[in-house]
């Protein structure tokens, strides 16, 4: 099937059947010249109401606290120093809240706040408490609105990460589908900005290098993620089995086109046989603390035959890390060839290291389990360099 024909068959059948959506909102977006775009923002708002009259649940994952903390303090720059974003982002924080909760209720909808940082979702308990809240919030018809914790998360502020943090909402939150809002109609092949033969690029069904490339040549102009950051997103969301659209939220009425079935924005094709959610939590939310060196046999295990990763196989213990942490797996070519929890820490890993399963208690004096790390826990990584084609992770053949 052509890509065109291919694209207006996903948006006509899938999109009627997205019960539940994520939508991010960008600060290219939500961010006028003098502070928060409040005409877009109920705009906005409208459309989302729509579709919670359509019994679609909406998540809402919103920038914009550091251009209302501007305004509201009197900044005409985004100042230098991160200590002050920070407190500019902890102001700005309620003024964005309380613009969307005045929005939302003249349609009669009451909103909920939750900032989340990358250590309420790496860890496995706060990360379920998470999202029983927001299930509850859902369940109650509440609107959920989610930001990074710009006052604490340095990497936010740095790095623009609320693109990261939409895909892994979507994720942990089953929706459907996420729509990513920009201020331009998607992804094209070059800065439309700078180049007026620029093409959008209606559908991608293969994140590949070319499409990191067109990302990398178009730069983020209020925020700090820019495209390349919502392509990374959306590669997320690709190996999870869920689409993504990236479209204009500049242009009224956006949403409605996206689920009239209206050619717009550019439309990510998720694989075909998606990781579950639990091991795109392990490959994606949790960041390795260190990295567990292992044999040729070892390797063989884990990539032919779907093992579990034993202590005979491991050759090397490197940084510190606790049971319950993730790791990364390498072989003794030095290449990563998974990611996985782990049963035991990293002192006890090196003392047992290189020993038969019926060893382990005679050394540690207990034993939690024979594997180091078992194959329920672990996610295979075939990494390829920086900018080439996409990073395929699939689940162990069990």
């Amino acid at each position: 099937m052509e890509p065109t024909k291919k694209a207006a068959y996903f948006r006509a059948n899938y999109i009627n059947s997205v019960k539940r959506v994520v939508i991010k909102v960008g600060s290219g977006v939500i961010a006028g010249k003098y502070g928060l775009n409040l005409d877009l923002i109920n705009s906005l708002v409208s459309e989302i109401c729509w579709l919670w009259n359509k019994n679609v649940e909406v998540l809402l994952v919103s920038s914009g606290a550091i251009a209302a903390g501007m305004k509201k303090l009197g900044f005409s720059k985004r100042p230098v120093y991160l200590h002050q974003q920070q407190a500019i982002a902890a102001v700005g924080q309620g003024e964005l809240i309380m613009s969307y909760e005045k929005a939302f209720s003249r349609f009669g909808k009451n909103v909920a706040q939750i900032l989340l940082t990358k250590d309420d979702i790496s860890h496995r308990q706060r990360y379920l408490n998470a999202r029983t809240t927001i299930f509850t919030l859902l369940s109650w018809g509440i609107q959920p609105i989610i930001n990074e914790n710009d006052t604490v998360a340095v990497e936010e502020i740095k790095f623009g990460d609320n693109d990261n943090l939409s895909a892994m909402v979507t994720k942990f939150t089953e929706s459907d589908l996420l729509i990513n809002l920009t201020n331009i109609d998607g992804l094209f092949d070059k800065d439309p900005r700078k180049y007026k033969d620029s093409k959008l690029i209606k559908i991608v069904e293969n994140i590949t290098k070319d499409t990191f490339r067109y990302a990398s040549s178009i730069p983020g102009v209020l925020g700090k993620g820019g495209m390349l950051s919502k392509i990374k997103a959306a590669r997320q969301l690709a190996i999870g089995g869920i689409p993504t659209i990236i479209a204009n939220g500049l242009k009224k009425g956006i949403i409605k086109e996206i689920f009239l079935g209206k050619d717009v924005g550019t439309l990510f094709i998720p694989q075909e046989m998606p990781l579950s959610c639990k091991r795109h939590w392990i490959a994606f939310a949790k960041s390795p603390k260190g990295t567990l060196i292992i044999d040729k046999g070892a390797e063989s295990a884990i990539m032919k035959n779907g093992k579990s990763l034993l202590p005979a196989g491991i050759m090397e213990v490197k940084g510190r890390f606790s049971r319950g942490d993730s790791v990364s797996i390498m072989n003794e070519d030095g290449k990563e060839i998974g990611v996985g929890i782990v049963n035991y820490n990293s002192g006890d890993v090196k003392k047992i290291l290189g020993l038969k399963t019926s060893q382990i208690e005679s050394v540690l004096g207990f034993k939690y389990a024979d594997e180091i790390i078992h194959r329920d826990n672990l996610v295979l990584r075939y990494q390829i360099e920086e900018g080439g084609d996409i990073c395929q992770i699939q689940e162990l053949q069990i």
